[in-house]
């Protein structure tokens, strides 16, 4: 059964006033009429808890995979999953992963090496959930994770891979007890949930971490609040820089040093990047104390590709997508851009929720980007395409173009760009997604 660790026992206990009148879907219900429900189950569309989590799962009774390792951090999570995701994979049984947000389908948040699941399998997932809920008023995520949970369980998967939501300690993935954890990165996102300063930040993520198993740190900086919390439950915490380094030479190869491996002449990652190349030596750290890192580990990294980071596709004029959606993410993009400059202009196409640091973001970026376009996207917290060009133009004192419906907009920088130039699209998921899914369908 999987086991859990209450951190607060007043959180335990769930909410049950903001139970909805809605009746469960049907059982010819689609995908989407569950999403649907889940949407409306609890009116808030973030309430941070681990007491409804818990309820169900206790009432789910679902067998644990051999290995479950919970991925936390501001950024660099989803490529760090991808990455264990391709290095935990083996013949007799999968490999689980659950990820968010998705960029195109929701099934993509629920995958078995590598492979989203059909509607079918996550339909049967939530009916099981509905039929032991009981009163509890799961969020969203939450009924997304557990969802994972039902899904691995029914499918035998060795490996269970959990990419915390928001945070860490109040998060839905945190009622399971993971036998490693790895914390990508500690920066400024989501503060009005999880404090306004690295240390606060720091903290909350660190509440993913369980005493006697090992973890590792792979960002820049480490704050205290981490090192502490480590100290407080006992996890013996690895942190990039002092346990283990990473070598990087300017051919694209590096390498991995630790007192357990030392790993030379790595191959060139196919995602783009320092920073891609700081997950990679995290997750390396990580799956070596697990006894868990394969003999090919290098070639599969080098084959790791995400969709959505710094993702080119091809053609004249090429067009780079990129999820950076906080100050962090966007500094991240600006050192690649100029670290493979073009010929001709950078033209960004800009889509962000109206809680993110836009003016930091844009910031990063104003060095190298040479003409600003805002779109509109599909978000009860998105920022009007009109306030974020005012605000973008605020920034970089020069004008910036709005659209108010995104396949115009990607029309419209696409006939006013060159051979030469190159147009990046980047910000919240929800910009970057169904941008993505446009150019497939070769519609711009």
């Amino acid at each position: 059964m999987l086991s859990h660790q209450h951190l607060n026992p007043s959180l335990n206990r769930p909410r049950t006033d903001s139970l909805t009148t809605s009746s469960a879907p049907g059982p010819s219900a689609t995908l989407e009429d569950w999403l649907d429900y889940h949407q409306r189950l609890n009116p808030r569309r973030i309430e941070l808890g681990l007491g409804r989590t818990r309820a169900v799962l206790d009432a789910l009774e679902l067998e644990r995979p051999d290995l479950t390792i919970t991925v936390a951090g501001t950024n660099g999570k989803g490529s760090s999953v991808a990455m264990l995701d391709a290095l935990l994979r083996e013949p007799r049984k999968p490999v689980g992963a659950f990820t968010s947000p998705h960029l195109i389908r929701y099934n993509e948040r629920i995958a078995l090496d590598g492979a989203p699941v059909d509607d079918a399998t996550i339909i049967a997932a939530f009916q099981r959930i509905e039929a032991v809920r009981g009163d509890v008023p799961l969020t969203y995520f939450e009924a997304s994770a557990l969802a994972a949970l039902a899904v691995f369980a029914d499918a035998g998967v060795a490996v269970a891979l959990l990419e915390v939501g928001l945070g860490g300690r109040l998060d839905a993935v945190n009622a399971v007890s993971a036998d490693g954890m790895l914390i990508t990165s500690i920066d400024l996102d989501h503060q009005s949930w999880l404090g306004d300063t690295r240390e606060a930040i720091g903290a909350e993520k660190a509440g993913v971490l369980r005493g006697g198993a090992p973890a590792v740190f792979s960002g820049n900086d480490m704050p205290d609040s981490v090192a502490e919390v480590a100290a407080q439950v006992g996890t013996p915490l690895w942190v990039a820089g002092r346990d283990y380094s990473v070598g990087r030479h300017r051919d694209g190869h590096w390498q991995f040093e630790s007192a357990l491996l030392t790993l030379v002449d790595l191959p060139p990652l196919t995602l783009t990047g320092d920073h891609q190349i700081a997950n990679a030596a995290g997750v390396i750290a990580l799956l070596a104390r697990l006894g868990r890192l394969p003999d090919d580990a290098a070639d599969r990294l080098s084959r790791v590709a995400v969709a959505g980071r710094f993702q080119r596709l091809s053609g004249r004029p090429p067009w780079i997508l990129d999820v950076a959606h906080n100050p962090a993410s966007a500094a991240a993009l600006a050192a690649t851009l100029r670290h493979e400059p073009c010929q001709g202009r950078t033209l960004a196409l800009v889509g962000m929720l109206a809680d993110k640091d836009l003016e930091a973001a844009i910031g990063s970026l104003d060095d190298v980007v040479d003409d600003w376009f805002a779109m509109p996207i599909e978000s009860p917290r998105a920022l009007p395409p009109l306030d974020l060009a005012q605000r973008i133009a605020a920034v970089t004192n020069r004008p910036c173009a709005w659209f108010d419906a995104q396949p115009t907009a990607l029309q419209a920088v696409r006939e006013l760009a060159n051979s030469a130039d190159r147009i990046v699209v980047f910000g919240s998921f929800h910009a970057v997604g169904p941008a993505l899914a446009t150019l497939r369908g070769r519609r711009v």
